[in-house]
């Protein structure tokens, strides 16, 4: 088997081992050897229920612990303060998903926040419940179709918009918050180094596509994502200090929301409308985040 190729800007030797549990195609794997590579060997992660759990499980050589779904703030937290008691600097890393940071972990993920922990807060988003049958979310985008939101006579799935948990965790006023994408490397690099040296709470939210549970061809995971991006449905950002927003990444003219849906399974029932829907929703928030680009957010 030929050695993986080396992630440009990253200095140090591969952490994750070749083999791991993750379905083909998980864009979780790829962001966990993006992640641990910038990390570096001198890290303890943990984890909670979830296909990361499931997906890192002997691939990552590191000292590893995990809890319940909703003590993944309160472990990072007291790993943290034990290694500061013995004067150990080591980095403390959440590798969670978005069942374990926007529903059943929020409210310890908040209170490590607003204590400022020493901890690096990584959020896997492949927007349900994947591990467990594809249930949705708090994450969950509007009109996916879900085993809990499935599309029927009287349904269109989802019916609630995805939850904005980066902004959430911007107005904990902690040092760093950005979102981030596997389907663009470098700036998920940049924002990972970036954290690395930081002191306090630091939040990374990112997007990692799921080819079984979005229903696509395993093969197309990054096409999927970078189309999520440059459609405006993903938006590449950072918030320093509490409130500096900046635009990581902007593209010069929105691609159609649909190129990006309709790759998707779990939004070929749209009409439209829904559609319309969408895509007036993504053109809203790029004019937004425009607007705040290189500005301090109103929080």
């Amino acid at each position: 088997m030929s050695k993986p190729t080396p992630f440009q800007r990253v200095e140090g030797e591969e952490i994750m081992a070749l083999g791991n549990s993750s379905c083909q195609g998980c864009g979780h794997a790829t962001l966990a050897r993006i992640t641990f590579k910038v990390l570096g060997k001198n890290t303890v992660y943990t984890s909670v229920p979830g296909c990361i759990w499931i997906a890192l499980q002997g691939s990552i050589p590191l000292y590893w612990r995990g809890t319940v779904f909703e003590g993944g703030g309160a472990l990072i937290s007291g790993i943290a303060n034990g290694l500061e008691a013995v004067g150990k600097e080591m980095i403390v890393v959440g590798f969670y998903g978005d069942g374990g940071t926007a529903d059943i972990g929020l409210q310890a993920m908040s209170a490590a926040a607003e204590r400022n922990e020493n901890v690096l807060w990584i959020c896997a988003d492949n927007e349900a419940y994947m591990n467990t049958g594809g249930q949705r979310s708090g994450l969950t985008p509007i009109y996916a179709s879900t085993t809990t939101t499935p599309v029927a006579s009287e349904s269109r799935g989802k019916k609630s918009n995805k939850k904005n948990v980066p902004f959430i965790m911007a107005a904990h006023n902690i040092p760093y918050v950005a979102t981030a994408s596997i389907a663009y490397p470098n700036d998920l690099i940049g924002k990972l180094q970036y954290a690395k040296e930081l002191k306090g709470f630091k939040y990374i939210h990112v997007q990692s596509p799921c080819p079984t549970g979005w229903g696509f061809d395993p093969a197309r995971t990054i096409k999927v994502a970078r189309l999520m991006v440059e459609s405006g449905i993903w938006p590449l950002y950072e918030v320093t200090g509490g409130n500096n927003f900046k635009l990581t990444y902007k593209p010069r003219e929105l691609k159609p929301v649909k190129e990006a849906l309709i790759l998707q399974g779990r939004f070929r029932h749209l009409d439209d409308s829904e559609y319309e829907y969408i895509q007036g929703q993504a053109v809203e928030r790029w004019r937004q985040l425009l607007n705040v680009d290189g500005k301090k957010l109103p929080l």
